[in-house]
């Protein structure tokens, strides 16, 4: 069964739609494919909470000077008592400095996504394009794609030009009392380092951010940082999680509509990666790179920022499939990577070893 939608139609920029009580949604322009956010607005007790604050662009700065002039004309007024990130990719925590300079509220983060955004602005520790294009050279990306990628060096600092120096601390478990509800924090893995979810039990309400979306599949990276982590089986792992939550459970996530249907999004999750899986895995029957198998993930033209996430999500499946034993890594004397199908393996599942989840 496909997810159901309660609300058809998005809000324009600068508008806000109430879609559970004391909860607004507002969405905001990417400079991507995928061209849209979906932040949220949450009734706190005189004022509000915001939930993640969009790219660093000017029309978003606007969009954002126009809902907090419209919050200051209301009865509760147009305090910010908080601003909650869910990770650090950019269009999340792009505005978050920002709007904290203008309003005074702190930014509540997990511990991973703040230091991670750190080391990611400042490349270091492993984070940054020199460590990624080693990545991607070593796993078969030819001279002229790596040398777009190096053309776009600073990309995630234009998306966030500035970071928090503080913050408070997010964990798995926490439960936030936000107006009149109540909120845990749930943590997932596997597309960001510790991503938190809010769910709502008074409400019925997940705001999921990037870990469950209702039509695209979430981008599942390794990074050069980690090069055999088995970031699928974590995002898997924390996924599955969200079944213990009650199938009338309305799902926020950032991009795409609110919707009904969590386990059937999440079986259908878990069909798409299995299918890939098998897919790669008949495709190396020989020894094959990951730059040789994006045709195969991704049968389509693409730009140099859809090239860097699908880089990082081919080598994640190949990286399950070798933590499967349903692949072998093999490493030439020039450092090149390839991964060849085990004997007798084709067609075998194996489970993601167990995470913890929030």
């Amino acid at each position: 069964m496909l997810p159901e939608y309660p609300f058809a139609t998005p809000p324009a920029a600068g508008a806000t739609c109430e879609v559970a009580a004391g909860v607004h949604w507002l969405r905001m322009p990417l400079p991507f494919a995928l061209n849209h956010i979906n932040l949220w607005l949450l009734e706190d007790d005189h004022g509000w909470t915001i939930v993640d604050t969009g790219f660093a662009l000017d029309t978003v700065k606007d969009c954002w000077q126009t809902i907090l002039a419209r919050l200051s004309e209301t009865t509760r007024g147009g305090h910010i008592s908080r601003i909650i990130v869910t990770h650090f990719h950019p269009d999340h925590l792009g505005l978050a400095a920002w709007l904290q300079e203008m309003t005074g509220a702190p930014i509540h983060m997990t511990l991973g996504e703040y230091l991670t955004a750190h080391a990611v602005w400042h490349e270091i520790g492993g984070h940054g394009n020199q460590p990624m294009l080693r990545q991607f050279r070593a796993h078969g990306l030819d001279g002229d794609r790596c040398a777009a990628l190096e053309r776009r060096s600073g990309g995630y600092n234009r998306g966030v030009p500035t970071l928090p120096t503080d913050y408070r601390r997010l964990m798995a478990g926490d439960e936030l009392v936000i107006g009149e509800h109540r909120w845990r924090v749930r943590v997932g893995f596997g597309h960001s380092p510790e991503h938190a979810a809010l769910y709502s039990q008074d409400l019925g309400v997940l705001i999921s951010g990037d870990m469950l979306l209702p039509k695209i599949s979430t981008n599942i990276s390794v990074f050069a940082v980690t090069p055999m982590a088995d970031s699928l089986a974590d995002f898997l792992q924390s996924i599955d999680h969200y079944r213990e939550l009650p199938a009338e459970t309305l799902v926020l996530p950032s991009h795409g509509l609110p919707f009904h249907g969590i386990e059937n999004r999440v079986n259908a999750l878990h069909a798409h990666h299995e299918e890939r899986l098998l897919v790669l895995e008949e495709q190396c029957t020989s020894p094959r790179s990951a730059a040789e198998l994006l045709i195969t993930l991704f049968p389509r033209d693409l730009d140099t920022h859809q090239t860097m996430f699908a880089m990082g999500e081919a080598i994640a499946h190949l990286n399950r499939l070798e933590h499967a034993g349903r692949l072998q890594r093999l490493e030439d004397d020039d450092g090149l990577i390839r991964f060849v199908r085990k004997h007798g393996a084709a067609g075998s599942r194996s489970a993601p070893r167990p995470r913890p989840g929030g």
